[in-house]
């Protein structure tokens, strides 16, 4: 396995072809895994907004309050959200496309002073869509992953999780294999593109010397089927903390 970053890249404005640009500034080789930073796919698309014309409503109004939050950003997050799940201190929502994050992953660093960026709309579509751009222009089956940057329950500090997918499964079965001691798995599953996405992580950084690219190189996970993202969300009716969360919020 080699992670290798994609060097070079110009920043990446609205309007900009991410595919051609990975392609110009790099040789890919057929199984490729390409990471994209989430943030250059949403600024590719024009998911860049300001806080200028948000009007806040009662409910941003409170939450802004208790958690000493810009209530028009607390807004544009309420805006951009399936469900809170927390409203404050911190704001713990679920997207519209299904990812729980802070912020719905409304961010304003690596973008310009006073403006933010927001996830892509489809991180599934978006994904797809480079993936194919790329191997037209390459001439490789490859697969992408799109990232994001997430803080996880229980533990101090961020690491790389992947919020769209493109000819990659999400997760890796191990059921009905055997352990060392030939007893048979029965619930054993692998989120194999979020360790692929915090082993790119690890070079894609975050400060101003990041890169958003990197390449993935010597997994045989490529697959032609259809795949999508949400195969990692655990079903509501499964997911025993947004139960918690949910009856917390109604006592």
């Amino acid at each position: 396995m080699e992670v290798l970053t994609v060097d070079s890249l110009p920043l990446v404005q609205p309007g900009d072809n991410i595919a051609q640009m990975i392609c110009e500034n790099t040789v890919l080789e057929e199984g490729d895994i390409v990471v994209i930073a989430s943030t250059i796919v949403a600024k590719a698309e024009g998911r860049i907004f300001t806080l200028e014309n948000i009007v806040p409503g009662e409910l941003a109004l409170s939450l802004g309050k208790k958690g000493g939050r810009d209530p028009r950003l607390v807004q544009a997050v309420l805006d951009r959200s399936y469900e809170c799940l927390v409203g404050y201190p911190i704001m713990l929502m679920q997207s519209k496309s299904a990812h729980v994050c802070i912020n719905a992953g409304i961010d304003d660093s690596n973008v310009e002073d006073g403006k933010l960026v927001e996830l892509p709309e489809d991180p599934d579509a978006s994904a797809c869509r480079i993936g194919e751009e790329i191997e037209k222009l390459s001439g490789k089956n490859v697969s992408v992953i799109i990232t994001d940057t997430n803080g996880r329950a229980f533990r101090i500090g961020q690491t790389g999780v992947a919020i769209g997918v493109y000819h990659i499964k999400p997760l890796r079965d191990w059921k009905g294999t055997h352990d060392l001691f030939g007893m048979e798995l029965k619930i054993s599953e692998e989120a194999v593109v979020d360790e692929i996405a915090a082993a790119a992580n690890l070079l894609m950084g975050e400060g101003d010397g990041g890169c958003p690219v990197v390449i993935v190189r010597g997994l045989n996970f490529h697959t032609d089927q259809k795949v999508t993202i949400t195969d990692l969300y655990r079903p509501d009716d499964e997911d025993v903390v947004k139960k918690a969360l949910r009856s917390f919020k109604q006592v």
